[in-house]
């Protein structure tokens, strides 16, 4: 199962639990992104077909970020012109949640959430109280003796 829709200014073929990166847009209400225009969708293998009016595919906003930096360089030979520009394309990451055309729904697994990472400091912190570990020693730098200067007379 999976659609072809436009986004963007481009084309991008889809099924439910893909992630892809488009042109970045606003928005819509706790993340939850809707297509507007889908081009084609297919039930099944070998089976393509113009979507009817009742046709969607949602998604959700994973994540917003800039790519990568793109250098354009201007050159004119013999005229000492050059001009270095650069690019970052903003982009929307997004999950497609669901496909639906012609009664059918087709939605992809839930994922499972994550959990929270613990902060290094507030584990130690945790195990140093809960267990009482001898103190280290500090090893002491030694003293380097200075070098006497001599003055020639």
């Amino acid at each position: 199962m999976y659609a072809v829709i436009r986004a963007g200014g481009k084309q991008y073929r889809v099924a439910p639990g893909d992630v892809i990166r488009v042109e970045k847009f606003a928005t819509g209400t706790d993340g939850q992104v809707s297509f507007p225009e889908i081009l084609a969708v297919s039930g099944g293998e070998g089976k393509i077909g113009k979507p009817e009016p009742d046709a969607h595919v949602r998604g959700e906003v994973v994540e917003e970020g800039r790519g990568a930096k793109i250098l354009v360089f201007h050159y004119k030979r013999k005229k000492q012109y050059k001009k270095l520009r650069g690019h970052r394309q903003d982009y929307t990451a997004v999950r497609i949640t669901e496909i639906a055309f012609d009664g059918q729904s087709f939605k992809a697994p839930d994922l499972p959430k994550k959990e929270p990472k613990v902060k290094k400091a507030a584990v130690e912190a945790s195990e140093e109280s809960s267990s009482a570990k001898p103190a280290k020693k500090k090893a002491a730098k030694k003293a380097v003796a200075k070098k006497s200067t001599t003055k020639k007379k």
